[in-house]
């Protein structure tokens, strides 16, 4: 395989994950509403949409290389950590809904920086 093919191969695997990260946020958005969800499910569900949707990162995406870490760690670490306190069946009926129902949300919402800044 050539450098060329590598470099293709690479971008494409890394376009598929952020559309599957797009998806399981969306699919949290519905397990958060969902009533079968935990409490400490929510608040971490909670925690993860806010920081997504906040204009304020921990490191500022300016700063080379270790500015884009937070969205390359600290988010899908925030979604791992969230899909494993939502029970099998909320979680695939918010997937489901997630595939067929699809919506956007923002990364402009003031409400939830300002409580990110706050915490």
């Amino acid at each position: 395989m050539n450098k060329e093919n590598k470099k293709t191969s690479f971008l494409n695997r890394m376009k598929e994950k952020v559309k599957r990260m797009r998806q399981d946020t969306l699919a949290l958005y519905y397990a958060y509403s969902d009533q079968g969800t935990p409490w400490t499910a929510k608040a971490l569900i909670w925690l993860t949409i806010g920081y997504l949707l906040s204009p304020i990162d921990l490191i500022p995406d300016f700063i080379p290389a270790i500015g884009l870490l937070d969205d390359l760690i600290i988010v899908p670490l925030l979604i791992i950590l969230s899909v494993k306190l939502i029970p099998k069946g909320v979680w695939n009926e918010s997937l489901r809904r997630a595939e067929h129902e699809p919506m956007q949300l923002k990364k402009a919402n003031w409400l939830f920086a300002a409580i990110i800044i706050t915490v």
